[in-house]
């Protein structure tokens, strides 16, 4: 509860640890990421699992929603693997399915947002690099460097 501090909900279903987490635009559902390689929805009020989203070969790092609810996007990394191929998925919220993948990172996925018109996708990752994607196409538009470490 917000105004007391009161625990409403336990949400149970990930194998491994949590990395990241968010709120669709609507209050209505919480995301969550795993190093279990998947995405989950949750009903906010209820607690109940709603939705397993399977498909990245590599532990989720960083999940957001579109400004309009409807689409979901994972950033997934590598780790401390000597290959480092990040990937961003992007999941229609109502049915599940993978719509699209955003391919060509040159590192590891470690934050992912999405801009108020929802047309890019901003990743940033852990070869101190800043990603600019059209959402509609995939296609990577720039590559923003300057950062010492990670994003």
């Amino acid at each position: 509860q917000r105004s007391t501090g009161e625990l409403l909900n336990t949400l149970r279903g990930h194998s491994s640890e949590v990395k990241a987490v968010c709120v669709t635009p609507d209050g209505g559902m919480i995301v969550s990421g795993s190093t279990d390689k998947t995405v989950r929805l949750w009903s906010r009020s209820t607690g109940e699992l709603l939705n397993t989203l399977e498909g990245h070969r590599f532990g989720v790092k960083a999940v957001c929603v579109t400004p309009d609810g409807e689409t979901i996007v994972s950033g997934s990394d590598p780790e401390r693997l000597m290959r480092f191929d990040g990937l961003i998925s992007l999941w229609s919220r109502s049915t599940g399915d993978l719509l699209t993948t955003l391919t060509g990172h040159p590192s590891g996925i470690e934050a992912v947002c999405v801009t108020p018109d929802g047309e890019m996708v901003v990743s940033g990752e852990n070869d101190t690099t800043v990603c600019l994607w059209r959402r509609s196409t995939g296609q990577l538009l720039s590559i923003l460097e300057g950062h010492t470490w990670g994003v």
